[in-house]
């Protein structure tokens, strides 16, 4: 993070984009034009010093920043980012450092001219830094948006589950997979069974799947056109995963695609350039990544600790043998796992996982997630999850809640080894929130290999119920910093409780 002078930041001047340089994807001005910052600002993997901000650029420019404690930005440091260049679809972002612990800290974006005499009309955020000790701790989780058809639709007011999460005033999200829909393509209206019409912002990139880079760059940069989502993003920030459609529905590694809407039919050469956009277009801190993608841990405060996991890039084939020794996380992730649950001090270990444990999500005649559907010992991907849960008993790791979203719709899970297959395990809750804005589904038959209960279900009637009928959820979390309790709370897309339940620390 480079330290510059204030007045840069405030230059004008005549001369703008380079000639014969231009971004995909957006209309440009005239060259004298001033840049624009087209998509907001957003910070991610935020820590107890900073945290990592973002913005995107119509034209190559510079991002310069300014960082306060003060909303009205006196004696602000100003701080010179990246160049934003078409290398980088325009996007960029800035590791913010040395800020204190716990506050407020508020920040203004200005993109430059390459030639310093002309600067953008400025976007503003702020987000809160972790605390260090006993802190109140609130944050919001949940996913699945754009999807199955429904997309940005401003005669409801677009994402609006989004104004709900943010009106919660959350310290952070935790964005747990399918953040886009990049194999769900969308239509300029779709018709109810009632006769009502539900009205889609198009943009070209959502009218197929995704394939190419770019096409890949327009499912991130669509979701970011929504108001509810920036005014969001420009106030808390997230923690963000991916799951399966980020790329295309259900893949694995090595996955050769049979649809006849693909021309490239390669599941790894669609997962690069997917993932090139997703870390492109999201404020993804790669350093803090144990393998530069996306598996990492966050701490918050003396009682939050967050383990972000990636159920994806690491899973055997949905073919694989049900009744073999599977992997889901694989060796690596699943033994930073362990270790990195074992070694926390925070009062609560919270597993960001993008795919439930004990739910049966089918991918046709194959499965799709952790549960193999067979009764009995555990088998297949089951495997590698019950080495980690006797792994976390063996070294006597309390307090652990897992959080996901996948299924499109909400639930409260308890699994105990009283109900299990599996007796040599500390009882835990599994809680499930979503979608965000998508269809809803729902419910998932419960795999009884680790002893799970539906304690609590909200979901549909039917399957793939549009957001229009009440069934977008997100979850909440709350620890006291005195007591260090944790409540959780299901709550429907506009923010009203369907659920609660006060966890109170194993000591």
């Amino acid at each position: 993070m480079t330290e510059l002078n204030r007045r840069t930041l405030l230059r004008a001047g005549g001369l703008g984009v380079a000639a014969g340089i231009v971004l995909p994807g957006v209309a440009y001005a005239t060259p004298k034009a001033r840049p624009v910052l087209t998509h907001g600002v957003q910070t991610g993997d935020v820590t107890s010093d900073g945290a990592l901000l973002w913005t995107r650029a119509d034209r190559p420019s510079r991002m310069l920043v300014e960082v306060s404690r003060d909303p009205s930005f006196r004696h602000a440091r100003c701080l010179r980012g990246p160049v934003l260049t078409p290398t980088t679809d325009g996007t960029g972002k800035l590791r913010l450092t040395g800020l204190p612990a716990g506050e407020e800290i508020h920040y203004r974006v200005h993109a430059e001219d390459l030639d310093g005499r002309n600067s953008s009309a400025p976007l503003v955020g702020s987000f809160r830094t972790a605390p260090i000790g006993r802190a109140d701790v609130r944050f919001t989780w949940s996913g699945d948006v754009a999807g199955q058809g429904w997309g940005i639709n401003p005669e409801i007011g677009g994402m609006t589950a989004y104004a709900a999460m943010l009106a919660r005033r959350p310290d952070f999200f935790i964005h747990s997979g399918d953040t886009v829909y990049a194999d769900g393509p969308l239509k300029e209206s779709v018709t109810l069974p009632d006769g009502r019409v539900w009205r889609n912002v198009v943009t070209p990139e959502k009218l197929k799947v995704a394939e190419t880079v770019a096409e890949y760059r327009g499912q991130f940069a669509y979701n970011l056109l929504d108001e509810n989502v920036k005014a969001f993003a420009a106030r808390v920030p997230s923690i963000v995963q991916w799951d399966d459609h980020e790329v295309t529905n259900n893949w694995y590694p090595g996955e050769i695609l049979d649809l006849p809407q693909y021309t490239e039919k390669r599941v790894d050469v669609l997962a690069a350039r997917a993932a090139q956009a997703f870390h492109e277009w999201q404020p993804v801190d790669r350093r803090r990544a144990e393998d530069g993608r996306l598996y990492r841990s966050f701490s918050y405060g003396k009682h939050v600790e967050v383990f972000v996991l990636d159920m994806r890039t690491y899973k055997d084939a949905n073919t694989a043998d049900k009744n073999g020794q599977g992997q889901i996380l694989g060796a690596r992730q699943a033994r930073w796992l362990v270790d990195g649950l074992a070694r926390s001090r925070a009062t609560w270990k919270i597993v960001a996982a993008d795919l439930p444990i004990g739910l049966i999500v089918p991918d046709g005649k194959d499965i799709e997630g952790v549960a193999n559907g067979l009764p009995g010992a555990p088998a297949g991907r089951e495997f590698e999850l019950a080495w980690v849960l006797r792994t976390l008993a063996r070294r006597h790791v309390r307090n652990v809640v897992w959080l996901t979203a996948d299924v499109h719709y909400t639930a409260a899970h308890h699994y105990s080894p009283d109900r299990a297959a599996v007796a040599d395990f500390t009882p835990f809750w599994e809680f499930v929130s979503g979608p965000l804005h998508a269809g809803a589904f729902g419910p998932n038959v419960l795999d009884p290999t680790f002893g799970p209960e539906a304690v609590f279900v909200h979901a549909p009637p039917v399957a793939n119920t549009s957001p229009l009928e009440g069934f977008q959820h997100f979850g909440e979390v709350q620890v006291d910093g005195r007591s260090g309790d944790l409540t959780v709370y299901l709550r429907d897309g506009k923010g009203t409780s369907l659920w609660s339940k006060t966890l109170r620390p194993s000591r």
